[in-house]
Order: structure tokens, then sequence, then C-alpha cells
């Protein structure tokens, strides 16, 4: 979420302030324009712009305070006649903060404004209320808001908690939203996905409030041994907690599509969400929302009127108008992904889950039907019985619905017409499988399938369902020893026992999806988290890799179908979309071989498109989009992508000693998703593909080597290093230990470490690492300092921030003074040693040789992430390791910075003897620097 809610909160709290301040306010006017200017702000948001006009005349029932114009009153600039145009979202009442919201509602004034508006925002500076129409168009309260109970209260509310005052910012940018907003026309998916997450982010806040949710206990533990995971830490309480309100929502916006869908065209009757539970068509939804929905759970979360609000809002939508531009076959994009992008875009981008475009998915079950064919020998591929079909992380169920439309087809085509509707059904229910984490795409998915059957005419009658489960697909795949677990929610049973029914006896012989790409912290049990042990074997003994990062989520998911196909079913087709880091980053080696010795044949996709490594751009300069940037999410991943589909064909080839036939191909520029499609004319599976050799010597690297292969074979940075090179310092304390001039930062650090001073009055001053952070206590910091260590002088530094940014640090190694104060580093930095930077990948394509020789300490972000620092001198560790680069090669790198940087650029230089080497080759590329060394 942007921080605008908190800018516009903190400008509104400063205007206030500045006015009491002068002690010539009076207890209302004055402070008009505060409220007009916040107003405003939220206005200049919505589309089409509201605006909040003071003092409107006298159009029959007094002067309100403020009329909200829609900007369409207005656009051509001239005066309306008469009285003037009628205020479209209704008129604002203002008051003095001691006076009472509810009190004023209640007034004359207040009635007069209702009768001839219709809709009355009221307002005592502190508190909102919104006065609206009941439906038997009487007056009647509609939703408040408060920032604080009392006048006092609000003038010392610029003093609270960041995490409050962000808090009550959005809160407040989403109540006055709802509030400029009321009396607009709800007629599109989009608007009215908006508007239920702002109503979701409010019930989500409430339950937040809470401080141990007793309630919900139940809920929780029956939902950890459901889903097969655990609620951990911060991050996992927010799962959980995210999961139950979107469950509730919807829940609600699905019973509401199912009641409208079945109400006459101008029929009058209204919708009631408490009745949501009943229409419910999915079990485990049904029994998740009526067990969060039951009044004794709702009471102590507050979210009751949050809900009757979200009611309200359901049955102000003008369902003829709704529902000619609402396609169910497409509530992925119409509703699902707004809503998401609106509740909570952090939990979706830390979980990694993208809305696959329909091309991808249209490209890839093609490819997989047709491999089943030719190379599987199953002549009617998809459409065959005998082939079971699992999606691992269905999200919205686009793959699936997918697949069963390939299926329709090739049933028709072969003049089954009779038999599509009883064949798609069992197809749906029998052996097209998927498995989801989150209820919201959980939901979508069953909807979908169901839209899909339904206009095949095999609609699901009310005890069938589709195969899909809500369950943690990186768990439960291994049989257990011991009697069954029984739930604490006896209800969820069949839906945890279906789910480990496919894991562990299906006989699945396709396995397809896009995996989430990032690991989320909180959700892991001990299960998951060994997943990809076996990927981590003789990485450091045999391949000499020091570091790795195998936690991309797409790894486990990759390591449970490699599993499932090569271990079990011992013949089958896996197709996934990923990040391509797997085709060819060291720390996938393990992995490649594994593919390798598992499959058959390998074909790969590489869709590029990656932030780091091209820059986003194409070999000629041209954009080079990510293939999930669509004018649905033009934003996009920064990861380049690959679709990779391995083929098993069965025991006796999958056990010889012959690795898999590699092919691949790629795909550039911003019309890479059509080109793809393209590609499947002919039915030629290896049309287009130049077959690759991975071996040991190049790491069994899945792209193409080309003629500069040697140049894959020379040591790097870190080969020539007796030891892994240091991080630089990272601060994280908004730069108060640095200073560009000396002086003015040893006073302060002065300041800081006097015991005298108390830490309210460095707080006030903003003198040191005061501010809250992440992990980060500043007081209980200071404390520790001071518990340790006195201020001195030889602890100031000259710091490296950027490339020619030499600033000076105070540094000390008591955490969490520094985020990391890297005390191995700091030691190694002493006695004005040097240091060769530079970093483990390249940025941009043709951007040089990102190296810099640095005589001080340095930054973490010296040039830009990753970052590593090579010392010149090399120290003892205390763990008596030599580390940094070899003394003789010194005079080699120290040359290097005076070569051309250009990519390509290559060199033999020759050296004394007694340096170690004859002669050394250099060779430049946009991944860095080479070496090839010929010894003496």
């Amino acid at each position: 979420m942007s921080d605008s809610g908190r800018e516009l909160l903190d400008t509104y709290l400063a205007r206030m302030v500045e006015v009491r301040a002068t002690g010539a306010a009076t207890s209302e006017t004055s402070y008009y324009g505060a409220l007009e200017n916040l107003l405003n702000g939220v206005g200049r948001e919505l589309r089409p712009r509201v605006i909040a006009n003071g003092q409107i005349r006298n159009q029959g029932a007094g002067h309100p305070d403020f009329g909200l114009y829609a900007q369409s009153q207005i656009r051509d600039g001239a005066p309306v006649g008469g009285a003037g145009a009628i205020p479209e979202r209704g008129v604002v009442e203002v008051k003095g903060l001691t006076e009472e919201t509810w009190f004023t509602a209640e007034t004359t004034q207040i009635s007069q404004y209702w009768a001839h508006y219709g809709l009355v925002l009221v307002s005592n500076y502190r508190s909102f209320l919104l006065i609206g129409r009941d439906p038997n168009g009487q007056p009647r309260r509609l939703e408040a808001f408060a920032l604080t109970e009392s006048d006092s209260a609000f003038w010392s509310l610029r003093q609270s908690e960041e995490d409050q005052l962000n808090q009550l910012g959005h809160a407040l940018q989403d109540y006055l939203r709802r509030a400029l907003s009321y009396l607009a026309p709800l007629t599109r998916a989009e608007d009215l996905a908006w508007l239920l997450a702002s109503y979701a982010r409010d019930a989500l806040r409430r339950i937040e409030a809470s401080a141990d949710l007793p309630a919900l206990a139940n809920v929780r533990s029956g939902l950890e041994q459901a889903l097969g995971l655990r609620f951990d830490d911060a991050k996992g309480e927010h799962f959980f907690r995210s999961t139950l309100v979107q469950t509730l929502f919807y829940g609600i916006f699905s019973a509401w599509v199912q009641w409208a869908r079945g109400q006459a065209p101008n029929a009058t009757d209204r919708f009631d969400w408490h009745a949501a539970g009943w229409t419910l068509s999915v079990p485990m939804v049904r029994t998740l929302f009526e067990q969060v929905a039951t009044p004794t759970r709702l009471g102590p979360l507050g979210l009751v009127e949050i809900l009757d609000w979200t009611g309200d809002a359901l049955n102000r939508v003008d369902r003829n108008a709704f529902f000619e531009g609402f396609d169910e076959g497409r509530a992925v994009q119409y509703f699902y992904e707004p809503f998401l992008a609106h509740f909570d875009p952090a939990l979706r981008k830390q979980l990694g889950v993208w809305y696959t475009p329909p091309e991808i998915v249209h490209y890839m079950v093609e490819r997989v039907d047709l491999a089943l064919r030719e190379e599987l020998g199953i002549e009617n591929g998809l459409a065959d019985p005998s082939v079971l079909i699992l999606d691992p992380c269905c999200g919205t169920g686009s793959f699936l619905v997918e697949a069963l439309r390939v299926i329709e087809t090739r049933l028709r085509s072969q003049g089954e017409d009779a038999l599509v509707a009883h064949d798609l059904s069992t197809a749906a229910r029998e052996r097209l499988f998927g498995f989801e984490l989150m209820p919201a795409p959980f939901v979508v998915a069953h909807w979908q399938i169901g839209m899909l059957l339904a206009h095949a005419g095999a609609p699901l009658v009310s005890d069938q369902r589709a195969a899909v489960y809500l369950t943690n697909a990186l768990t439960g795949w291994q049989d257990t020893e011991g009697p069954v677990e029984q739930l604490l929610l006896p209800e969820l049973q069949p839906e945890r026992d279906a789910a480990e029914r496919v894991k562990r006896a299906d006989p699945i012989i396709v396995i397809l999806g896009n995996p989430p790409y990032n690991a989320f912290a909180g959700i892991s049990p001990q299960e998951e988290e060994g997943l990809v042990e076996p990927y981590k074997a003789g990485l450091r003994s045999v391949w000499g890799i020091r570091k790795y990062n195998l936690d991309e989520l797409y790894t486990r998911f990759l390591r449970v179908a490699e599993r499932r196909i090569v271990e079990r079913s011992n013949r089958g087709i896996i197709c996934f979309i990923s990040s391509y880091s797997y085709l060819s980053d060291p720390s996938f080696v393990v992995v490649r071989r594994h593919l390798l010795e598992g499959f058959d044949r390998i074909w790969i996709d590489s869709l590029n498109g990656d932030s780091r490594e091209t820059g986003k751009r194409t070999p000629t300069g041209e954009p080079d989009p990510s293939v999930f940037s669509t004018p649905f999410n033009r934003e996009g991943i920064k990861l380049g992508t690959a679709v990779g589909m391995f083929i098993r064909r069965g025991p006796t080839e999958g056990q010889s000693d012959a690795h898999a036939q590699v092919r691949y191909r790629q795909f550039w520029g911003g019309h890479k998703r059509q080109d793809l499609v393209a590609s499947l004319e002919g039915g030629d599976l290896n049309a287009g593909f130049a077959a690759t050799t991975p071996t040991a010597a190049n790491r069994y690297n899945f792209r193409p080597l080309g003629p500069a292969s040697d140049y894959d074979n020379w040591p790097d940075l870190i080969a020539l290093a007796e030891a892994e090179p240091f991080s630089g310092l990272a601060e994280m304390r908004r730069g108060s230990p640095i200073d560009t001039d000396r002086d003015r930062l040893a006073g302060r650090m002065q300041r800081y470490l006097d015991p005298t001073i108390s830490f309210g009055t460095l707080k006030t001053e903003q003198i040191g690492p005061v501010g809250d952070a992440s992990r980060f206590d500043p007081e209980a910091a200071r404390t520790r300092v001071l518990l340790r260590e006195n201020y001195s002088q030889q602890r100031i530094i000259r710091y490296s921030l950027l490339p020619l940014d030499t600033r000076y640090a105070y540094h000390t190694k008591v955490r969490p003074i520094w985020n990391e104060p890297r005390p191995e580093f700091f030691s190694a930095a002493r006695d004005g040693n040097r240091f060769l930077v530079s970093r483990m990948m390249a940025e941009r394509p043709q951007e040089g040789l990102p190296a810099l020789p640095v005589t001080a300490s340095l930054s973490q972000r010296q040039l830009r992430a990753t970052c590593l620092a090579c010392p010149l001198v090399v120290p003892i560790c205390r763990s008596r390791r030599v580390c940094g680069l070899r003394a003789s090669q010194m005079p080699i790198l120290m040359l290097i910075q005076r070569l051309p940087k250009s990519p390509g650029f290559t060199r033999w230089l020759l050296f004394p003897r007694r340096v170690g080497f004859r002669k050394i080759r250099l060779r430049f590329s946009v991944a860095g620097l080479a070496y090839h060394c010929q010894p003496t």
C-alpha cells in the first residue's frame, strides 16, 4: 500500500496544529482550510475526481459548510445558472472539536441537508459520520470513523507511534474515499472490487488490533492442521488473519453473485450477508465462513458493523449494468486481481503470486497435450481418461480451465457431442486436480471451472464439486505411520483426506502450472523446509559453491513435481513457467543434474525479461518486458522467466546412464506471448529449438554456450580469493551515524553516548539512531551500547557510501546500532587497507566493469546490490582463516583498473615470474570480468 494515507494525515494534523498555535482560532471556522485540503487530497485520487468547495450558497436548505462535486459538474468551467449545481456527492457539515458527531447528526439543520442533498458527511474534525437514506427513504446513519475519542487526544495524536499513525492514515484515507464515492453509481466489477477491498482492509485492521484473538484460536489450530503448515512469527500471523478476511469477503461476494443471478431483472429484494454461508457451494469455504462469521466470533472482533456496510454496498450495485459487463469466466481479471491488489499487495508480492496471462496458459497446455500424444503415445492426449493432471499451485484455476477447453475441443472434433457434458464433468471431478493455499483464488478456481462446465452443458449439481482442494501442496506427500490425526474442525477432514489421496495414491502423469516465486516466512513446516536438501548435496564439497540461494519457492515445487514423476509415477510430464535462474545459475547445478538424470527430454523456452541480467532490453536495445506485464498487471515482474517442459517416457529409458536431451530457444521483445502461441502452428515439438550440451564441465548449463565456451571455465573473482570476500557495512538507521563533516558527527555522537541525556531528549532533537525500524528498538539499542562502551574518537572512520562519495561514520560493533556492523570487515579495513570492490552480477547490459578500488570502509550498497570487497592486504581472522585475495595477485588486480572496460575486450598480460603467473588473459562481459591464468 502506498504512503499517501499517512501523508494526508500528517499534512492535516500539521495544519490543524498550526492554526491552533496562533491562539486566535475559532472553534470551528478557522480550521475549515485544513479539512478542505484533506477532502480534496482524497478527492484527487478518485476517478472521476471529487472536489470539495466551501460555503456554498443556499439552494433551498440552508448553507452547508462544503459541497462535494464530481469533476463532470465543473468540466467546462462555466458557472451553472440559478442557485448553482447540486453537489452530486452530497454535502459536509462541520462542528467544533468539542462537539460530538453523533449529536450533531440529529439536529434539524442536518435533517434539512439530508432531505435536500441525500447524503451528509458530518465531522467535528476528529470523527466523521455519514448520514444517508435507508431502503424506505428515511434518514439513516451509515459509516462512521474516528481518529480519536476526545479533543485532547486529537491534539497529541502527532506524538503517537509510527505504526499507529500509519494505520490511522490508511484507515482515514479508506473511509473518506468511500464517503466521497458513496453516491457514485456501482456498475463495474473493478470498482466493486476496490470498494470491498477497502472494507476488507478495515476488517483486517480490526482483527490485528485484537491482541490474542481468543475467539479464533480453534479456527487457527484447525487451519494449521488442515493446510499442513504453521502460522509462525509476525508474517505467519498476518497470513492467517489475511486468510480469514479473504474467506469472509470472497464468501460474501460469491454468495451475492449467486443470489443476484437468481433475482428478477427489476426485483427490489435486498441481499442479506448473514445468510451467505447457506449459498456457498464449496464445502471448505462454507465451513470456514461459518466458523468465522458466527456472532460469537464476529462480536469480539468488531466485524459486524463492517460486514453490514459491505452488505449495503452490494445492495447499491446496479445489478443489470454490473452483470452486462461481468463475465464469471473472467472473474480473475475483473474481480480477483483488483481485489487482491487493493486488499493486500504486500502479501501477494511476498508469496510471489502472479496471474498467468492466457497466452502462456494456452501455450503450455497445448504443448503438454502434444507431448502426451507424440512422446508418451497417448493418442487422445489430455482427453484420455487415464491421464491424471495436477496443478499444485492452481491459483484461480487457469491451467485447469484451459485443460478442460482442450478436452472439450478434442471430444467435439471426434463427434462425441452427446458424451461431452458427461466426460467434462467426470474429468473436472475425478482427474483434473488443483491445490491452492490461499482461499481467495481457491474460490475463484471453483467459480471458473463451474462456469466453463455450465457453458458446456455439464453443470455440477449440489452434491458435486471440482477436484480443487485448499491445501499446502508442499506437504503431505509421504505416508505417515500410526493413526490418522483427527482435525479440530471435523468439517475440514474430507478436504484434507481428498488432497492427501491425490498426493499419495493417484497416478499423476502431468504436473503443470505457475509456481509462486518467493519463499514466505512464517508458514513453512519442517517437512517443507527439507524439500530442497537433495538439491544442496555436494554444492560445497564437489562444486566449490560457497554461497547459494535455493529459497525461491518455485524450487520446492520443482522438487515435489520431480519426485512425484520420477520416483512414484515413473512416467509423465512436468511443465512449469518459473524464474529462469535454474537454467544456468551456479546454485542450481545439482538441480540441473537431477533433471538431466530423471528425464529423457527437456525443452526450455527462455522468455527473458530480467531486470538484472539484461536490464529488460533485447540484444538490439529494444524494450524486453516481462511476459507477466499485461493490461491488467502492467508492472509485471523483475525476474526473467522460462517455460520448462520435462518428459520421462518410462522406467527403462529413465534408468539409463545417458542424460536427457535438452533443447533450447528464446523469445525477446514486447510480443513474446503472441510469438509463443504462434510457435504452436505445425504441431512440431522441436521446431525452432537448438540442442544444448550440458556437462559437468559447464555445470550442466541448459543454455547454449557458443564459441566462447572456454570463457565460462575461467576463474572468477571469488575463485581467486583465499576465502569469501566481505560484504560492506549495512547502516539502515536513516544516516544517523554518518555525516560529511567529521566534527559535526563527533558532536552528535558524543551527545548520543552521553548517559546523562535522556533518550526522550535525543528523540526530540533527532540525534543518533532514535527512529523505529524493523527489528530495531532504538531505546533498547542505546541502553545496550551505553552499558558496553563510551564515546571514542577512534571509532570515527572514513566511510565510502557510493563511488566518489566518501563521508565519515561512527562505527561500533555493539549491535544493533548498525544493522550489520561487520566486525570482520572492520578489522580488515584498519590501517588504511585497500579493497577491490565488485558485485556478483551485472544489473544492465553494456554497463562496463563493475569494479572499484576503495581506501575506506564501505557501504554494503557501494555498487548497489550484492557488493563484495576483497582486501589487498590479507589479514588473519580470529578463526585463523586467511581472508581476501592472494597477495601475489594484487599487482594483476591493480593493473585491471587501467584497462578498457567494454564487453568483448580481451587481452593477455605478461608478468614477472615472482608474481606467480607468467601471463594472464582478461575478458570483460556484461556479467563482469573473468581471468584465464597460465602458471609459471
